[in-house]
């Protein structure tokens, strides 16, 4: 991303705060993971929203004095003998060029530029982002202890509300993490055969984002096969395919901090049995009706409640329930979820969206039936336009014929 695209999403916050407020996100830093090795390091998505800065430790502080917006950066100081071990860090005079910050401090600064602030006003606003096990509920503990004269806000709704719009660039981002997603899962229906592990067809899947250089996964993989595909996340991957099994995967390749969300079912064998056809169809055809109402205007909650009743209705026609109030048996998620720098992307607390151009969302209706040993679920991932939508998942093909069609033509010796 271009500069101006972080200085753009500051200003829009630094509109929605009060004034008489200062804003203040963190990095974040890698969990401990054991001994001297910790976790890899991930940036906080509203940190990097802002800023555009994928190094822990660092602070970003927007104040709102007086009428007047302004920028800090605060960063780690040069440390010649960390870097020979761990690489280096960010430089001031580098600051601007990603982020357009003028203004960049460094930590040790921190404490006593915020004191000056807060003690000098009567009466002040911290915003911080307060998502649960946030770096953030650190700082708010010491100045809670610290400080009388503050009124502590969450800002993770105000940014959130924010990054649910995509510009061009993220939107862009997001097609090239689904373009590798969906590279990943031609490669996997290619492999696909009896008696080899979930994990072992999982790694064509690493193979494929690796090789394309993604640094991490949009979420720990689902390979669920048989059975093991009517638990919702399950992600132990270690059981044998079966022939005639089908085997569900949920999966997503990640690209610059932007995901791909996808969900296929197929048969480990190629061939689709007569039932598993059945209600693959099913499934297929509440997929396509929902992505059919998405637009502007849309309520995601009623959008919810329509996509329940056309799975139950599926069910009650596949002969698994005879009521629509049973389908809670059969479908136990909501319909999708917005897509973005986090795979749920910002879960707001009135999750009652109405859709908007830009927008991105997932399409994931699925139908489990345990006793019957099959699981489908088909995601598609959804751009909000002007007059409608856009499936960015297109390539990615979906129907009985098609997948039975590819897998017979490139199955692998």
């Amino acid at each position: 991303m271009k500069r101006e695209f972080y200085k753009n999403n500051r200003e829009k916050v630094l509109n929605k705060i009060k004034d008489n407020s200062l804003l203040i996100l963190f990095a974040g830093k890698a969990p401990k993971k054991t001994a001297d090795e910790n976790y890899p390091f991930t940036p906080n998505r509203n940190f990097y929203y802002l800023t555009g800065i994928d190094e822990e430790d660092h602070i970003l502080v927007l104040s709102k004095l007086n009428g007047i917006a302004k920028e800090y950066l605060f960063i780690k100081e040069v440390d010649p003998i960390m870097e020979k071990w761990e690489g280096k860090t960010i430089r001031k005079d580098e600051v601007f060029d990603i982020c357009g910050v003028e203004d960049v401090k460094y930590l040790g600064d921190f404490n006593s530029f915020t004191d000056k602030i807060i003690l000098n006003k009567e009466d002040i606003n911290i915003y911080l982002d307060l998502e649960k096990g946030n770096t953030s509920y650190d700082f708010l503990n010491e100045i809670k202890n610290k400080y009388y004269n503050i009124n502590i806000k969450n800002v993770f709704n105000l940014i959130g509300s924010l990054r649910l719009i995509k510009t061009e660039e993220e939107v862009n981002r997001i097609r090239k993490a689904i373009a590798i997603t969906i590279d990943g899962v031609n490669e996997l229906m290619k492999n696909s055969k009896p008696g080899i592990k979930e994990y072992e067809l999982e790694a064509y899947f690493d193979f494929v984002c690796k090789k394309n250089g993604t640094k991490d996964l949009a979420f720990k993989t689902i390979a669920a096969a048989g059975k093991n595909a009517t638990v919702l996340h399950y992600v132990t991957n270690d059981s044998e395919l079966m022939d005639g099994d089908l085997i569900l995967f949920d999966l997503g390749a990640q690209y610059k901090y932007y995901n791909g969300d996808i969900s296929r079912t197929f048969p480990i064998n190629g061939r689709f049995t007569d039932r598993q056809k059945e209600v693959y169809n099913a499934v297929l055809r509440v997929n396509e009706k929902v992505i059919e109402e998405m637009k502007p205007g849309v309520s995601f909650l009623e959008l919810n409640k329509k996509a329940k009743e056309w799975i139950a209705e599926e069910c009650i026609s596949l002969g698994l329930i005879t009521s629509k109030e049973e389908v809670s048996k059969y479908y136990y998620h909501s319909i999708g979820h917005s897509l973005g720098m986090d795979t749920h992307d910002i879960e707001l607390e009135n999750r009652d969206v109405i859709f908007e151009s830009g927008m991105i969302y997932t399409v994931e209706p699925g139908i489990y039936i345990e006793e019957e040993g099959i699981g489908i679920r088909i995601e598609d991932d959804v751009l909000i336009t002007d007059n409608g939508y856009e499936i960015l998942t297109k390539e990615m093909i979906k129907t009985v014929e098609e997948i039975e069609e590819f897998m017979s033509n490139n199955k692998e010796n």
